[in-house]
């Protein structure tokens, strides 16, 4: 039974079945067959209508809370790469309204989930390959640039969402200070990086299982920053975690790639894997952080709280890291009142 789509905004619902019609005959479309796909994190929605050569997507923004445009810059410098992204068959920038080529139904999470240990492994080579290639191919100069204000607004989502809103925490002046020094060292070791073209959420949720393998969604805030993001966002997941054993060697696969194809490591990244891991691993701390206060966000401003149930993933991963490093460490006492004491759910280093 085909899943009825809702409109709360009539006027939205009749603009939508009016742009449908008119690019209809182009392709083949059956409004009739239209249901939802997926939705995310953000306003869009993502629905498939079969078309005379198979099912496609449209994609649902509603301005102001959406812009299009950035998705499909990015969708042509994709193709322009050679890499697995849906293209873009018709848009209506002004309207939100975009009908996208379908990359499946199978999310790399679900098999990854579902997957033996050599399957998954080679899934996830797949995709750090991929990411190689991106890197490699995919123009960045176009991207707005990741640069130390947006490092910046991304950190104080967490003391605003999770410390504040989620747990009620008011730090004190020494507190506070602690985290603007941590802040200071994690923007500085993210700004020191080579840049590339940067995804911003490479990972398992966002690529799919398709031929070329991996397909690639949800790019529409690729920027240009740090080398080491995209893969620090494929290793350390929001829904699915890993051995760090294994998190290393496919770090180690990732850089002998790089360095083979002449990617921009820089002399100390690209000529020693152990300064390559810490920087990974410090621009990652940066992306749990932010995270953190994301996903709580959602729960307390977007109604979705089903994203508050990975906190503690993002705790175990930001307390890992801030131990490991001598300089982060006077993190863990800010962790600490809202994860436990190294982690309630219990570390190992």
């Amino acid at each position: 039974m085909r899943t009825t789509i809702q409109w709360p905004d009539p006027a939205r619902h009749a603009a939508f079945e009016r742009w449908l019609a008119g690019i209809a005959p182009a392709h083949g479309l059956q409004p009739e067959t239209l249901e939802p796909a997926s939705a995310d994190a953000s306003f869009r929605r993502y629905f498939r209508v079969q078309g005379a050569q198979g099912p496609l997507i449209v994609m649902d923004a509603p301005p102001p809370q959406e812009d299009v445009r950035p998705f499909v810059h990015v969708a042509a410098l994709i193709g322009q790469a050679g890499l697995n992204a849906p293209r873009v068959l018709e848009c209506d920038a002004a309207q939100g309204f975009v009908l996208l080529t379908d990359l499946g139904r199978r999310l790399y999470l679900d098999a990854l989930r579902d997957a033996a240990p050599a399957e998954a492994d080679r899934l996830m080579r797949d995709a750090v390959r991929a990411l190689v290639h991106w890197q490699g191919h995919v123009a960045a100069d176009s991207l707005p640039p990741y640069d130390e204000a947006l490092l910046a607004r991304e950190l104080a989502l967490f003391p605003e969402w999770c410390v504040q809103r989620e747990y009620g925490i008011a730090w004190t002046d020494a507190q506070r200070a602690v985290w603007e020094r941590s802040c200071e060292l994690l923007i500085a070791s993210a700004l020191a990086q080579p840049q590339v073209a940067v995804h911003r959420d490479w990972m398992p949720r966002n690529l799919m299982l398709a031929d070329p393998n991996p397909g690639i969604l949800d790019f529409q805030d690729a920027v240009r920053g740090p080398i080491t993001y995209d893969l620090a966002s494929l290793l350390r997941d929001a829904f699915i975690s890993w051995d760090e054993a294994q998190e290393i060697d496919w770090a180690v696969r990732y850089w002998e790639q790089a360095r083979r194809a002449g990617l921009p490591l820089g002399e100390t990244l690209g000529q020693d894997f152990g300064e390559f891991w810490r920087a990974l691993e410090w621009m990652g701390l940066q992306r749990h952080l932010k995270v953190l206060g994301i996903f709580c966000r959602l729960k307390h401003r977007d109604g979705k709280p089903q994203y508050a149930a990975d906190l503690p993933r993002f705790f175990r991963y930001a307390t890992r890291v801030a131990h490991r490093y001598a300089p982060l460490r006077p993190l863990i006492k800010l962790l600490e009142p809202m994860s436990g004491p190294l982690v309630a759910h219990g570390l190992t280093f």
